[in-house]
């Protein structure tokens, strides 16, 4: 992808089941799909395993996918509740056993349904109180079941979501440094981070930033986006771009900088709007705004940066 190409878009398929009132087809796994297919502008369906799969077979998906017009971006893990002391880092070994387990099936499913990510999102790798755990040991877990992963799907890109809290009170990588590290330290080519947009803001990171250190390693696999007041604890999951304007467009900026080659997820929660007509929001929104980077970028933003020349950006920007 040459670094002002646009990628491919996926949104979240949850959003699906939002006001079914405006949707006459199935209220399942294969009509959620079929409604993400009226959205203008879809490319992608990421999946949770086994929230969403489970139940199904690789030939229904498949079918549901082919009439709808779209592919699998990505298969995500969702942790069932009985892992909520832990998934890798839980204190009883065949439960940690069974999440490695459960993770492999995740892979299965990405690999049958031609995927190129498996995202793992920790919800309950964490701790929730000082002197709880032993964070090294808990590292640890996580470092060899990562390597377990890769070593078993060398075709995949598997990718850690790294969030600060919620549910439980600290995860074992809080913030994008530290899964930086543990990609690291896991140490196999097809390891990496998905970086969310909304986490890193209750992280109390700049996302731009995020994606200039993780792309500076060539290790970014996945981008989310979405926004949110980032209240501590609480992810808002809004409109792209509705509270950060000008953080998003830095985010996108650097992208393209980095020469990001993975698709954009938009991860919002739509309650009180029509989640076909937010999807496609997102994406005009999103598509301005990479246009706009771009145009920032040959205008000469470079220079005007290495001269912290802020106003020189903006006056540009009033421009575009």
């Amino acid at each position: 992808m040459s670094s002002d190409s646009l990628p491919a878009f996926a949104s979240r398929l949850n959003s699906m089941k939002s006001k079914s009132e405006l949707w006459e087809g199935r209220d399942d796994l294969i009509g959620w799909i079929h409604r993400q297919g009226t959205i203008a502008g879809l490319n992608l369906v990421d999946f949770n395993y086994p929230e969403h799969l489970e139940g199904y077979s690789i030939s229904e998906v498949k079918i549901a996918l082919s009439e709808s017009g779209l592919s699998n971006g990505a298969v995500c893990l969702r942790y069932p509740k009985h892992f909520s002391l832990g998934a890798f880092t839980n204190p009883d070994a065949s439960l940690r056993r069974e999440a490695i387990q459960l993770t492999l099936e995740a892979g299965q499913w990405a690999r049958e349904l031609g995927a190129k990510e498996l995202i793992v999102w920790p919800a309950y790798d964490g701790y929730d109180y000082p002197l709880q755990v032993n964070y090294s040991e808990l590292w640890q877990h996580v470092v060899q079941s990562f390597q377990e992963v890769c070593d078993f799907f060398p075709e995949l890109r598997v990718s850690l979501e790294p969030k600060p809290t919620e549910p439980r009170r600290y995860f074992i990588q809080n913030t994008t440094g530290a899964g930086l590290l543990m990609v690291l330290e896991v140490d196999r080519e097809n390891m990496g981070l998905t970086l969310d947009f909304g986490h890193c803001l209750m992280a109390g990171e700049n996302p731009a930033q995020s994606v200039a250190l993780v792309g500076k390693h060539k290790k970014l696999w996945g981008m989310q986006l979405n926004d949110g007041f980032v209240r501590p604890g609480c992810e808002d999951g809004m409109l792209l771009g509705s509270v950060h304007p000008q953080q998003t467009l830095e985010c996108l900026l650097w992208l393209q900088r980095t020469k990001y080659d993975g698709h954009l997820y938009f991860d919002t929660f739509p309650i009180n709007e029509d989640p076909v007509r937010e999807a496609e929001a997102n994406i005009r929104r999103c598509t301005s705004w990479w246009n706009q980077a771009a145009e920032l970028e040959a205008k000469g933003l470079s220079n005007w940066q290495s001269n912290h020349d802020i106003l020189k950006t903006f006056e540009a920007m009033e421009d575009l």
